[in-house]
Order: C-alpha cells, then structure tokens, then sequence
C-alpha cells in the first residue's frame, strides 16, 4: 500500500478541465505486421479510429502501457511494420496531446536513445481536488517489476519460434483477478479513480463485463412484471442475447474467477477501478474516453464484426467512414457522481 501512495505521488498531474476530453488505450502489441503480430486484425480499424475521430475531436491519447510487444520483437522491426500509426501518434504528439506510458511488454523503451516520444510511468489528472490515476497496471505483479528480463526472454525465444501466442496475465483468469484485487484495494484506500490496462479484461466502476450483463439481466427481470405485452416481447429478446453471451463468458473462465468483482474486502463495491481492455480483440477493441465531465467504455468495431449484444447493449452508436466502422458507448457514468460514491464507499 505504502508503495503504491509513493507511486502515485511521484507521477505528473495535469489538470483536467472541463472541456478535456481524453481518450485510454492500452495493450496494442504491435508486433511485425505477420501472423504472430496481435494487432494487425485491428489495424485498419484502430488507426481510422485515432486519425478519423481522436484526433479530430482534439482527444489527448493516453497510450497506456504496452504498445509495441518488445518481449517478441525488435522496435525497429515494430516501427517499419508500423508507420501510418507512428504517424498518427506524431500527428497527436506536435499537437501535445500524446501521453505514452510503458507497460511491461514495453518497458525496453526505457533505454532507447532516440524513442520521439516522452515515457511516463504513470500520470495523474486532477480534478476539483479529485485525482485520477492511469498507469500500465503490471507493477501489481512483482515478477514483470523485478524480472522484467526474463519473461522478454521466455516471450521472444521460446513462445514466439513456438508460434505461442501471448500468454500473459491476459490469459490466466486467476492472476488477472489478482492483480485486480491488489489495485482495486490500494484505488480504494486512497479513494483515487484508477484507470490501467495490462489484463486485457474491460472494467467500468469496477465491474466486469459478466457482472455488468448479470446486473442488466436482473434489471430486465424486474421490469418483466411491469410491462405490457410487447414491452414483455422485447425483453424475452434482450435476455436472450444477454443469457448467450453470458454462457460464452462461463465457458472462457472458471466461474469463481468470473463473479468476484467486490474483491472480497467488502459488502459495497466501490467505483474506483476502470481498465480500458485491450485493442486486439476479435470483434474489435475497447477503450476508455473522458469528455464533457462523464467517463465512458467505448468498443469500436468494423461492420459486420460486433456480437448481438453490443447492439443491444451500447447506449449511443457512432458510425464513422460511411457506416464502415461504429463506436459504441457502453456504459458512461459523470465523474462528480462517480468520485462522489468513491468518496462515500471507502
């Protein structure tokens, strides 16, 4: 706990007015642009989304941790692969709107020479007294902190000739929730908004998405008493989609892994653990925005791509480049609320 407030106090503070709009990603793994490069399904979606929307709305970029995989390959090699989204990050960054964070994937940055770009570990926005603090999210684990070396040695010498993809704390329900657990804990007693990367799994007011459907489905059943009979029609429907992608989440993880988002200290979860997911998912990526004062998930995705339930799920659709690619708003929340129950719960 004591390492995380000296952490946090060591970190830049920008504030964040009311007009500041900023956007979190996290965990490209930009790699060679082969097979064995984890973003380059998403390429053409990620960098439309940043040159076609973020950079047009004036968003400042927080890239949080983990953009170039350097456990599997070479900068140089990551940056010939690369240079339209190295341009965009130029593009943000001559505006002095990047903010680029390392990760434990790329904390080689760290002796580059000639990198373009200023490294942060970790960066604070203040808000009316209120802070919030974005950072990778692997200093939760003490191995990737004291022995960074070695897991680049077992990822670029022994999983990448043996074309294993990365099986990080992305992939191991149980150290991912670990390491949750930790941030949430040492979030909560500081009563700080904490917003990190790392685990791949998306989080809003420190649900997961399982939690969140759960919550929604409950929700649904409620209201089921209520309605007339078309309104009863359409929420057989959306419970329906939801059941389904429900059962898809049971069958990825062990159930006592899925459903333990209160982290076992406390009866009232408290909103202050947020993480943006990852920009290589299968359907898309996930991210998170803060703009005009309220927080929010978004998930991109190129048409065609998205499950049912995001359709039924997002709360706003935005189509961008003639209905080729759409930002869906999942959950948004004001930040004054949020830090208010933050500051009421802990």
């Amino acid at each position: 706990m004591e390492s995380f407030r000296r952490f946090v106090a060591a970190t830049p503070v920008e504030k964040l007015a009311d007009d500041g709009r900023y956007l979190f990603l996290s965990d490209l793994h930009m790699g060679d642009g082969g097979p064995r490069d984890d973003l380059e399904p998403n390429r053409i979606l990620v960098e439309t989304a940043l040159e076609k929307h973020y950079l047009e709305k004036g968003f400042t970029l927080v890239v949080n941790g983990d953009a170039e995989d350097l456990n599997k390959f070479r900068l140089k090699v990551v940056r010939s692969a690369w240079k339209k989204l190295y341009r965009i990050f130029d593009a943000f960054h001559a505006r002095g709107r990047l903010r680029k964070i390392v990760g434990n994937h790329d904390l080689g940055l760290l002796r580059e020479t000639d990198y373009p770009y200023p490294l942060l570990h970790g960066l604070v926005l203040e808000r009316n007294g209120k802070r919030i603090f974005a950072f990778h999210g692997h200093q939760a684990s003490r191995f990737f902190v004291k022995f960074d070396y070695l897991a680049e040695f077992i990822v670029r010498y022994l999983a990448k000739p043996l074309r294993i993809k990365n099986s990080s704390i992305a992939t191991d329900s149980r150290r991912r929730f670990m390491a949750e657990r930790l941030i949430y804990r040492a979030a909560r007693r500081l009563g700080i908004l904490a917003i990190t990367g790392h685990t791949h799994r998306p989080l809003f007011e420190s649900l997961s998405k399982y939690d969140s459907l759960r919550w929604s489905v409950e929700d649904l059943l409620r209201e089921y008493s209520l309605g007339d009979a078309d309104r009863r029609a359409r929420i057989a429907e959306l419970i329906g989609v939801y059941r389904r992608e429900l059962e898809r989440l049971s069958r990825k993880e062990t159930r006592r892994n899925l459903s333990r988002s209160i982290y076992g200290e406390s009866p009232l979860l408290v909103p202050c653990l947020f993480n943006s997911g990852c920009a290589t998912g299968r359907h898309g990526f996930t991210a998170l925005e803060i703009e005009g004062g309220s927080i929010s998930l978004v998930h991109w995705s190129a048409a065609g791509k998205n499950r049912p339930y995001i359709e039924r799920e997002a709360i706003h659709k935005d189509p961008i480049e003639n209905g080729a690619f759409t930002r869906y708003v999942l959950k948004s929340d004001n930040l004054d609320q949020t830090f208010a129950r933050i500051e009421l719960l802990s």
